[in-house]
């Protein structure tokens, strides 16, 4: 069982039945200030009857209860229905407090907390106190009420005002998430322009003259072949320098960047579910070909945190060192993870050897915590002459 599968991301829906379990078992664990009434039953207080209407009563509140701030919370619901929700859930509390005395004020709690929960704070912060003052009211007409009616009466304003408060994060979540789907559909789509153009620029200009010189070789070709031909020749090297272009633009296209990986490493973490500490800045003055292999490196260590690791937690950081053999740059990536499977490197971190090598650069492993062997910390260093000047 995976990270994945245990935890159930906030504001968002349950993707799996273990989640919706997990989920269920949060909302219900506050079913605990229950025993009062459960007490009540058990304790045989009422007739057999009236118990087994109590049972069922109770029941049914709890259900309606469960039914309302689960399904709430992972999607919203019609307003209609969670008003209608909430004035039965009132009214069942009214009824069985009624009916079966001070034990069962309790349920006004719960009655505070759906409101709470499910409705905008404009609403909530008098409809909650009108809640309340319901609970004191019921609990006048009751037998003895004053010390439980006092004990109830903070539970009830703080719960359901507490509950505001987690509503206002759940949804401001869902609103940071829909705007991170849209900043990431703009930067798609910015990319496909920025793209159109290049291609554009690259090979307008290319295929026109090439369309150009053939309809020209095509008009010369009976009367003057030897002119043709140089057409031809002058239509192989403008296609040949085209695909020099693209091979290039594509190349440029291909070769990560840090500071795409570093933002790229921050959104896996975290839709991963990793507490993740990312520096959002690159050193300037890197060489181009040194940046490129740290940004491959940074990808197969974060591609490694996130599928194998079972981290928790996971810090990058990139900062510039002083050596015996000169000045260096160092990414370190390291988690909180079981740690590594085994002392033989696999492909990833063989192929990244050889990538480091090719720039004079280093890779080093080992245990985030030497003593217990857990976790696993992956440093990449490569030469660095000065984070204020360029490579020459």
């Amino acid at each position: 069982m995976n990270d994945d599968e245990m935890s159930v991301g906030l504001g968002r829906p349950p993707a799996t039945a273990r989640q919706a379990g997990i989920k269920l078992l949060w909302i219900g664990i506050w079913l605990a200030f229950m025993s009062a009434p459960v007490k009540d039953l058990v304790d045989g207080n009422h007739t057999p009857w009236a118990t087994a209407l109590g049972v069922l009563g109770l029941l049914v509140f709890v259900g309606a209860y469960l039914v309302l701030v689960f399904r709430h919370t992972s999607k919203a619901l019609d307003p209609f229905r969670v008003r209608a929700s909430l004035a039965f859930l009132g009214a069942v509390a009214v009824l069985l407090s009624l009916t079966f005395g001070t034990p069962w004020l309790v349920l006004f709690v719960y009655v505070s907390v759906s409101v709470g929960a499910t409705l905008p704070l404009r609403t909530a912060r008098w409809l909650i106190p009108v809640v309340t003052a319901v609970l004191v009211g019921v609990g006048s007409t009751l037998e003895d009420p004053r010390e439980t009616v006092t004990a109830l009466v903070f539970p009830a304003l703080l719960g359901g005002f507490a509950m505001t408060g987690v509503r206002q994060m759940i949804r401001t979540t869902i609103q940071l998430r829909e705007a991170r789907a849209t900043v990431a559909q703009l930067a798609a789509n910015e990319e496909r322009l920025r793209l159109a153009r290049d291609l554009h620029d690259l090979l307008g200009h290319s295929l026109s003259l090439i369309t150009l010189k053939s309809e020209l070789a095509g008009r010369m070709l009976p009367d003057r072949p030897e002119l043709a031909a140089a057409q031809v020749a002058d239509i192989e090297q403008v296609s040949r320098q085209a695909l020099v272009d693209v091979r290039s633009a594509v190349t440029g296209y291909r070769r990560p960047t840090l500071p795409g990986e570093l933002a790229g490493a921050r959104t896996a973490l975290a839709a991963a579910g990793v507490d993740a500490d990312v520096p959002a800045d690159v050193p300037e003055g890197l060489p181009e070909k040194a940046e490129e292999v740290l940004a491959w490196g940074l990808r197969e260590a974060v591609t490694n945190v996130v599928r194998h690791s079972g981290a928790r937690r996971c810090t990058v950081t990139l900062a510039p060192r002083q050596t015996l053999d000169g000045r260096v740059l160092e990414l370190t990536v390291a988690d909180d993870g079981r740690g590594a499977a085994g002392t033989t490197p696999g492909n990833g971190l063989t192929g990244l050897t050889e990538r480091l090598a090719s720039v004079d650069g280093t890779l080093t492993t080992r245990a985030t915590q030497p003593r217990s062997g857990k976790g696993f910390t992956m440093v990449l260093s490569v030469p660095f002459e000065s984070g204020l000047g360029s490579a020459e």
